[in-house]
């Protein structure tokens, strides 16, 4: 009880993404696909779910397939449980999170390719669960012990090292696939 089971998708996080991207606003959506600016906001904002139709005009005036845009959906389940698996041997990495959602979650068990550098394109928060790690960023050495947090700003490169046995490190990002937008300067 309370795990993740199939249900329906949300659309409209899938539809803003298609639109964003390709930098259309809502009025030249719905002037393509015949559909009303506040019908469209309610698909993109989940309060309405459109029709077979409607999500066709819609994928068609984003220049892509009902099928695309359902692939690119997310779960309409606002809670998730992702059960740990103590089966597998160290070192290991887990994501915390299931399907494409705005954050991001992976548990690091163990070991870690110090050699390997690491440049995220949003902003993301690593805490040391326990054990403790050694991470490079901007050309500073930090030590982060047990309950310790790093916050990394997007872009910034950065390497990292258990120093203890049975290091677990949980890091949570903005995921990929979203654009963060800074704030800008007012006029």
């Amino acid at each position: 009880m309370g795990d993740h089971k199939e249900q329906p998708l949300r659309v409209g996080a899938a539809v803003r993404r298609r639109r964003r991207a390709l930098e259309l606003t809502l009025a030249v959506v719905a002037a393509r696909s015949g559909l009303s600016v506040p019908f469209l906001s309610q698909i993109e904002n989940d309060r309405a779910r459109p029709s077979t139709s409607s999500l066709e005009k819609v994928a068609d005036a984003l220049r892509t397939t009902a099928v695309e845009l359902l692939a690119a959906a997310d779960p309409a389940c606002s809670v998730d449980v992702v059960r740990a698996d103590g089966t597998e041997p160290l070192p290991r990495t887990r994501s915390l999170v299931r399907g494409h959602h705005q954050m991001h979650a992976s548990e690091f068990t163990g070991d870690h390719d110090a050699a390997r550098e690491l440049q995220c394109r949003n902003d993301q928060l690593m805490y040391v669960a326990d054990g403790a790690v050694e991470i490079e960023a901007e050309g500073r050495a930090y030590r982060l012990g047990r309950g310790d947090t790093l916050y990394l700003t997007g872009g910034v490169r950065h390497r990292w090292r258990a120093t203890e046995s049975d290091t677990r490190v949980v890091v949570v990002a903005v995921a990929e696939h979203i654009e963060a937008v800074r704030d800008r300067p007012r006029r």
